[in-house]
């Protein structure tokens, strides 16, 4: 979700009317300038502390000195599923039947491509697009391979490369760069890839409950997704203003989520779709903490179990639920 600007047809200095919408970001054509009389907000879809009427605080207090017991509840893994499938769009909040909600991403999507897209740019198959996003919802969580995403849909690069622009241009996709102490090879190194709305890379695979608890190959990259984007929501109001970036070594090494701060203090998150955890999960974030040293303040691995479990003095096992309690 964007903001959509209307404003008046002789515009009054200072003031812009901002209304929300589902639509893309479409900045007026304006006789004079607006820079610095106006802030552009991004509205993604609903957060779960949003959802359940709290204000989140966990990218702020992993930051701390002291980690806090979160009071995450015992919401286990089925919980969670339901919070994945479910999704963030306001317009589902009223639509429990499964039905119901395919046939609003359905709807959605359709009016997306047809209306959206062809206001960006003129696109002569449109039909493109809907196998594209399928496609990109089959890989989310997996580092961005434009050749090999252009192999798999018949497509030049040239113009893979274009629809991925109008995909991120209408906020659906989501790229995650890649970490690195060299800030220049971060532009260079493969970023990762995420949708919006967890709800909809759901529905654009076609899994629902009865097919997701059983596959982990398909849960596992949907938490992923799921985890990225709660805190991609929270940092817009986060007193941190974190960056998120994702880590990962020649040697195999990786983190899901690296949270860097304007001080340069680094949070490391890993995020497992098990309910239990053992010390081998932390050998990312490890191998992250003996990299930067004593930038690094902790590391901190979400999963599906319901207790907070220290791991070290920098690093401990924490619920999934931590991040809206």
């Amino acid at each position: 979700l964007a903001i959509k600007t209307e404003v008046d047809r002789e515009p009054q200095p200072g003031r812009l009317l901002l209304t929300g919408s589902a639509d893309i970001l479409l900045l007026p054509k304006l006789s004079q300038s607006l820079v610095g009389r106006m802030e552009v907000l991004t509205l993604w879809p609903l957060s779960q502390g949003e959802l359940a009427g709290v204000r989140e605080n966990f990218v702020d207090a992993v930051f701390r000195p002291v980690l806090p017991l979160f009071h995450a509840g015992a919401e286990g893994r089925a919980a969670i599923l339901g919070r994945l499938l479910a999704g963030g769009y306001p317009a589902l909040l009223t639509r429990q039947a499964e039905t119901r909600r395919k046939a609003w991403f359905g709807s959605y999507l359709t009016t997306l491509v047809q209306r959206d897209v062809r206001d960006l740019a003129h696109i002569e198959d449109l039909t493109a697009l809907p196998r594209l996003l399928s496609l990109l919802a089959a890989r989310v969580g997996s580092l961005l391979n434009y050749a090999e995403v252009a192999r798999s849909l018949a497509m030049p690069q040239t113009t893979l490369k274009r629809h991925m622009a109008l995909i991120e241009a209408t906020f659906l996709l989501q790229l995650l760069p890649a970490w690195s102490a060299n800030l220049g090879k971060r532009l260079v190194k493969a970023p990762r890839l995420f949708l919006n709305d967890t709800g909809l890379a759901a529905y654009l695979l076609g899994v629902n409950e009865e097919r997701l608890t059983p596959e982990a190959t398909l849960l596992g990259p949907l938490l992923e997704n799921f985890v990225v984007m709660e805190l991609r929501k929270q940092t817009a109001w986060s007193d941190r203003r974190p960056q998120l970036f994702h880590f990962r070594q020649p040697t195999g090494q990786e983190v899901d989520v690296v949270l860097e701060d304007p001080a340069g203090d680094i949070v490391g998150v890993e995020i497992k779709a098990s309910a239990t955890v053992t010390a081998s999960d932390f050998k990312g974030l490890r191998a992250l903490a003996e990299l930067t040293g004593r930038r690094f303040r902790r590391g901190v691995l979400l999963y599906t179990g319901v207790e907070q479990l220290p791991f070290g003095a920098q690093f401990q096992a924490v619920p999934v639920g931590a991040l809206w309690s």
